[in-house]
């Protein structure tokens, strides 16, 4: 795997299809990492991104306390992992990463882990309008500060799942604990 960066006015089309996400947090010694369905772009330039994080996780603690996230794009090969790390609370595991099998890096700006093996990886500082819409409805917005891609499926600023391997593909939650994976291009490119 080669994960090359991605340009930031370009960061928007790395979750414009609705992938499964994997939400990574760090602060005071503390990471994590938890599976979301609800993630989306809201904005190209400068990217911003829109990621609903219920305010009884750990991983919403440590976002707020640190006011930075990371956001990865899990594949098929990671489907076991996306549900271990969906399933299991770092609130009652401190150990969570290690016995779910995460292995990451920490981002070079936030600090929150980038998920080895993920088909993509954005470092995310929190808006201030967060604050406003973070109680009521836990929905986290930030802007996207650095980001990366797998280059065996995105390049030249685009997705091409039909060209990569087949476990490369990413995620989508249809609820239950089941996931599709993406399909094949009806236009390619």
């Amino acid at each position: 795997m080669t994960m090359q960066p991605v340009l930031l006015n370009k960061a928007s089309r790395l979750l414009n299809h609705g992938p499964t996400v994997l939400v990574g947090s760090a602060h005071g010694g503390r990471t994590n990492v938890m599976a979301a369905a609800w993630a989306m772009p809201l904005d190209f330039d400068p990217p911003k991104v829109a990621v609903v994080i219920d305010q009884s996780t750990l991983t919403r603690q440590l976002v707020e306390s640190s006011g930075v996230l990371s956001v990865c794009v899990p594949c098929v090969a990671q489907a076991d992992l996306t549900r271990a790390v969906g399933g299991e609370s770092g609130k009652d595991h401190p150990d969570k990463l290690q016995r779910c099998g995460v292995a990451w890096t920490a981002g070079p700006e936030t600090g929150c882990p980038l998920v080895e093996g993920a088909i993509a990886w954005m470092e995310c500082r929190v808006l201030p309008a967060t604050r406003h819409v973070a109680a009521p409805h836990d929905l986290i917005l930030a802007e996207v500060v650095s980001a990366w891609a797998d280059d065996r499926v995105f390049s030249n600023g685009r997705w091409h799942f039909e060209t990569g391997p087949q476990d490369l593909r990413s995620l989508h939650h249809v609820a239950g604990g089941s996931f599709y994976a993406v399909g094949d291009a009806v236009f390619p490119h």
